[in-house]
């Protein structure tokens, strides 16, 4: 019998998108979740948590922000725990640290509930002195990322690699007139 794992998970919206959308794929975020916590491995799934930076209220971001908003009212309504934080502008791009409020977050829930396995989901190196941290209260940290762009200092940082290509292989294309490789074949960081 398979003793039960409590898993936290933290997700960093924008950096997983951007890992899918360089192999042309839609994220589907039931299956990261299914995957990272799958109860025939004994894990027990306590929280997801996805971190969105919205754009400004501004026309210029008014496509981006529709369709954002839209993401976080669909993960709501599936059982995800979102954290949206509004952008600021900066010159043609916005800002919204995003990653500030997800570490911050990751510190103060895990602290509380206290997870046998706190899983990042991001490439970000900026993500680990956060990983560090988290191991140094004794939790076991396993960052989830495509293995091509994960950072260096993150993953020396984590306990462990979870390498998201066999489950962004079982994602839709995003762009159906693009060739839809395997991931694994592609090292599009080199």
């Amino acid at each position: 019998m398979l003793t039960s794992r409590r898993v936290l998970i933290f997700a960093d919206s924008d950096n997983t998108y951007l890992a899918a959308q360089s192999f042309n794929r839609k994220i589907d975020w039931q299956k990261i979740c299914n995957y990272l916590a799958n109860p025939q491995e004994g894990r027990e799934l306590i929280e997801m948590v996805i971190y969105v930076g919205l754009p400004p209220a501004r026309e210029r971001f008014e496509e981006q922000r529709k369709t954002k908003e839209k993401f976080v009212y669909w993960a709501k309504n599936n059982g995800f725990l979102v954290v949206a934080k509004e952008g600021k502008a900066k010159g043609e791009e916005y800002e919204t640290n995003i990653d500030v409020v997800m570490a911050m977050d990751a510190i103060e829930l895990a602290l509380e509930v206290k997870p046998d396995i706190v899983v990042l989901v991001t490439g970000d190196s900026d993500f680990a002195y956060l990983a560090e941290k988290l191991r140094r209260r004794g939790m076991r940290v396993e960052v989830a990322s495509v293995e091509q762009s994960l950072g260096s200092e993150l993953k020396n940082a984590a306990n462990s690699i979870i390498d998201l290509i066999e489950v962004f292989d079982s994602f839709n294309p995003q762009n159906s007139n693009q060739t839809f490789h395997r991931i694994g074949n592609a090292n599009i960081f080199d």
